[in-house]
């Protein structure tokens, strides 16, 4: 089997931390670099979350670089009420021993993408500001990506910061319609796929602890905080990783059980809908389709798949 090529644009906490383990643990996948960007925690906190995790997982060589530290047009907007303060519950890691590349996460992604076009998969777990400045700089970008995986967006559903809207899109909406609008071949997998059966319920969260390795163990420790918010302010039923299904789909797109295309747009308007993904389930607004959506999840599949990279 041919060995996938990954960037990964993070705002790392608690849940990219998972997915970042997974993809660094899944068989015919490799890590060029990862980008990262503001959203969950400020700028340098992700960094220091994401090599922290790296060095977990031992694989110190992947290069790291920093983006942008404020949404387009908005203020900077924190989930420290669903990750803890740091973005990892608050478990005092300490500083990694890898520090953050020099050049800057924008010019990092323009320069590897238009090196090798058609070679290398985007993957996105926070909100799209460092893509969207990439693409403002370079529109080209958009034919040297090979495929583009967002987290972000609830198809035809409620949202985790505000009815309409996922967080990752409500932090900066113009930065996701740019993105959305660039002709990037894109797959959304909203965060309503990491509901319901998804959930790693209590006897799960168990089993992963008893898997006693390092990474297994930060996997579930760094969600303390991030599960008992999911429970008590969206009312669910054990640990939602938004960020680890949309990898499992990533490593192993049979994880998602119905897809299809449709015209994607995101709202900028008002702060009732900011950030909400209108998908034109109907085709109402007769615009072609720019976003392939990933509609239901194979809940077993996915953990099947976190199980094997965790042990």
């Amino acid at each position: 089997m041919k060995t996938r090529r990954l960037i990964i644009d993070t705002d790392t906490a608690s849940d990219d931390a998972v997915a970042l383990i997974m993809a660094t643990r899944w068989p015919y996948i490799k890590i060029d670099a990862l980008t990262i960007v503001s959203g969950n925690v400020p700028l340098k906190q992700a960094s220091i979350n994401a090599r922290y995790t790296l060095q977990i997982c031992g694989v110190v060589d992947i290069p790291v670089y920093n983006g942008c530290d404020r949404p387009l047009m908005r203020r900077a907007e924190y989930a420290d009420w669903y990750h803890g303060p740091d973005g990892m519950g608050n478990m005092n890691y300490p500083t990694p021993e890898q520090n953050a590349k020099s050049d800057h996460a924008v010019t990092e992604l323009i320069r590897r993408f238009k090196a090798e076009p058609g070679e290398i998969t985007l993957v996105t777990l926070g909100p799209l500001t460092n893509i969207a400045t990439a693409l403002r700089i370079e529109p080209e970008l958009a034919k040297w990506v090979k495929h583009c995986y967002i987290m972000g967006g609830a198809a035809c559903t409620i949202g985790n910061v505000t009815p309409a809207a996922e967080y990752n899109m409500w932090v900066d909406p113009e930065a996701a319609t740019i993105v959305f609008h660039s002709g990037l071949p894109i797959t959304m997998i909203g965060w309503e796929l990491s509901t319901g059966d998804a959930n790693l319920f209590a006897d799960e969260v168990k089993e992963v602890y008893g898997f006693e390795t390092n990474h297994a163990r930060l996997a579930m420790d760094c969600n303390k905080h991030a599960v008992n918010a999911a429970m008590k302010l969206q009312g669910q039923s054990g640990m939602a990783l938004a960020d680890p299904v949309a990898m499992a789909v990533v490593l192993d797109p049979v994880a998602c059980t119905r897809y299809s295309n449709h015209f994607v747009d995101i709202s900028c308007d008002a702060e009732l809908t900011r950030g909400m993904t209108v998908v034109d389930l109907y085709g109402v607004m007769n615009k072609g389709p720019n976003v392939e959506v990933c509609w239901e999840l194979d809940a077993a599949r996915f953990k099947e798949i976190l199980y094997q990279t965790l042990r």
